[in-house]
């Protein structure tokens, strides 16, 4: 409809004229343009999970405080890139670390292609910075990991067995004021199978928070099933590197220089303020228009799913 309308401005067009046909003919191959980069951009979420909501959970690596106070920032990051896509994210645990920070966090993300576009996110990040908890005011390197699992239908074959797992309720250490130091709301779900354990305090419910963390646990053991259908437990288990120096899929460098770059893809920007602030989508879009990266994935999910 839109080439139509394009075809029928340039016939009627004026080149004598100074009319408004030009501004109008701008705008209107402007909204064509967006139109079909939109369709291409959709075409690389071509995974069979890529249209799903997305957990996602963030742990910080070895360093105490210094770790756990990137974890928190990343954790940030990524609620307010979720605002700028008017996704929505349910927080269901947070764990605060002793002095700043967070000792762990999970989300759920909800929105068209939260997986798909979230999938490029999964690895571990490196902080390179002057810490603010050094008194002598030394550059410090600190590593957070980030990982990121599809929801799962209930019309799913994961099946989880009363016998095989344990549930243990206590007292929430989030916040919610005197609430939280009266009930045992909070819920941790441990899969005896395969060692998996989630957890989630974010309700006042216990029946919330069961609810929520066995969407969890249903959402990682259908990532773990499809791993395991595909024989690639080894590659997955590879990408699960420490949480250390050079296992890293993306930098932050706040000194002695600003830079943010992606080591997977090579993409790169000064603007750390801007990527802190939600402004990830450059790293996410290379990274599924690389079909090294992308395709390789999406045909794990497809095998996987067969």
């Amino acid at each position: 409809m839109e080439l139509n309308d394009i075809e029928e401005l340039l016939d009627m067009a004026d080149p004598d004229e100074n009319s408004g046909d030009a501004e109008e003919l701008e705008k209107t191959l402007d909204k064509l343009t967006q139109q079909v980069e939109k369709f291409e951009f959709s075409a690389l979420l071509s995974g069979p999970d890529d249209h799903r909501d997305a957990i996602l959970t963030i742990h910080p690596g070895a360093g105490g405080t210094e770790s756990q106070d990137w974890a928190d920032m990343l954790f940030r990051m990524y609620n307010r890139w979720v605002e700028r896509k008017n996704f929505k994210a349910e927080l269901m645990d947070y764990q605060p670390g002793e002095e700043a920070g967070l000792k762990s966090a999970t989300l759920q993300v909800k929105g068209e292609f939260a997986y798909g576009f979230l999938k490029a996110e999964s690895g571990v990040h490196r902080l390179v910075r002057i810490s603010p908890f050094d008194a002598n005011a030394r550059r410090h390197t600190s590593f957070a990991s980030v990982y990121i699992y599809p929801v799962v239908a209930g019309n799913t074959d994961i099946e989880i067995n009363e016998d095989e797992i344990r549930v243990d309720t206590y007292r929430s250490s989030g916040a919610g004021g005197q609430h939280v130091n009266k009930t045992s709301s909070a819920v941790r779900i441990t899969h005896i199978p395969t060692g998996i354990v989630v957890t989630c305090q974010s309700e006042r419910s216990q029946y919330r928070n069961k609810e929520s963390a066995f969407t969890v646990l249903k959402a990682r053991l259908y990532q773990l099933k499809k791993e395991e259908e595909t024989k690639k437990m080894e590659k997955f288990e590879k990408a699960k590197k420490k949480i250390e120096w050079g296992s890293q899929i993306r930098s932050y460098v706040f000194h002695p220089y600003n830079m943010v770059k992606d080591h997977r893809t090579s993409v790169e920007t000064a603007n750390v303020q801007s990527v802190m602030d939600g402004d990830i989508d450059r790293f996410i879009e290379a990274y599924l228009a690389d079909p090294n990266l992308n395709d390789n994935l999406n045909r794990i999910q497809h095998q996987g799913c067969a």
